[in-house]
């Protein structure tokens, strides 16, 4: 499964669909995320911690168990070819440009071939664009 940091952030900190989240996440022995994913996923975990006073203790957690995600994840690199396919999607869907370089990684991951393959997310505007290349949402 390729997962998008807004689905990975809620396996880290507690949020409404972190336990399926979570639950698909201990199953998925092959997950890919892009290579921006955990600085994505470090920025809403220092605004969490910021914004809601998110203990230093529950942050510290959180960033070592992203630490270990990124560890054993297949990781998808920035590449030239990447972000010309990041172009083509954001003139194909309404997305900002990070979400447009997750689903390019995401295309990359699959060669180009989605169909079958998943795609974790919690973004609306990206499931929407993801399930329009051909993936499959996770959660459902």
């Amino acid at each position: 499964m390729f997962w998008d940091s807004s689905a990975l952030v809620p396996t880290l900190l507690s949020a409404p669909q972190s336990d399926i989240l979570v639950t698909a996440l201990r199953a998925d022995a092959t997950r890919a995320l892009w290579w921006g994913s955990p600085l994505e996923c470090q920025s809403a975990l220092y605004r969490r911690h910021r914004e809601v006073r998110l203990p230093a203790r529950s942050l510290e957690q959180a960033l070592h168990r992203l630490a270990g995600l990124v560890e054993d994840a297949d990781v998808v690199a920035p590449t030239l070819r990447l972000r010309e396919r990041a172009g083509r999607l954001l003139a194909a869907h309404p997305l900002r440009a990070g979400d447009a370089l997750q689903l390019a990684a995401a295309l990359v991951w699959c060669e180009d071939t989605p169909v079958g393959e998943t795609f974790v997310c919690v973004d609306e505007r990206l499931r929407d664009a993801a399930s329009r290349e051909g993936f499959a949402l996770l959660p459902a």
